[in-house]
């Protein structure tokens, strides 16, 4: 499947294999899971659907396994705040930084999601120390008020890395980064909703 491509139908027989997994009460195909990744990666954009697709692909895989391959926590359907699991806390972090970028800089074309959303997930170790210092130079922008809220998440969430970022994030820690930025990015919006 071209990442690239407008066509966003699904592969060929895909349909089949997941009624199959249900029926037979078996792991979702890899397929499945290969597709909405292609997707978000393509359109660096996590939806609500992408994201329950996420979660019933690693919760059904855990429990086949009876081994947490994703864990449970980031498989909540809600932010969780308290959660120790370093991908899903990147994922929140980024979500943060575009928040941040946003915040300075309203009506901008080219947000770091669009730069760096693949890029982040893959290799955090590379991305993040840039996007850090980026977002100082945005909140420099922004009133007392904001930038206080803002560097306060910040803080709370780079704590939790200690000294360094992760090199490398394999696929399920992938799918724990994409969730914990669609959580963080819902709380966002839900807050802008109620104001």
């Amino acid at each position: 499947m071209n990442q690239n491509s407008r066509d966003k139908s699904p592969a060929p027989g895909l349909a089949g294999e997941v009624l199959r997994s249900i029926l037979t009460d078996t792991p979702y195909p890899a397929t499945l899971l290969n597709g909405v990744t292609l997707r978000i990666r393509a359109e660096r954009e996590v939806t609500r659907g992408r994201a329950a697709i996420l979660k019933a692909y690693y919760k059904k895989l855990n429990e086949f396994t009876k081994r947490e391959i994703v864990p449970k926590e980031v498989l909540s359907v809600s932010l969780q705040t308290d959660s120790t699991i370093v991908p899903y806390n990147l994922g929140r972090l980024f979500s943060v930084l575009e928040a941040i970028q946003s915040a300075a800089n309203p009506g901008i074309n080219a947000t770091i999601k669009d730069k760096f959303f693949n890029s982040a997930s893959a290799t955090p170790n590379r991305v993040f120390p840039s996007l850090i210092n980026l977002a100082q130079k945005h909140l420099r922008k922004l009133d007392k008020g904001p930038r206080i809220f803002y560097c306060k998440q910040l803080l709370d969430l780079t704590d939790k890395f200690g000294e360094n970022f992760p090199d490398r994030l394999s696929l399920p820690q992938q799918g724990s980064f994409q969730l914990g930025y669609y959580h963080q990015t819902q709380v966002r919006y839900t807050k802008k909703e109620e104001k």
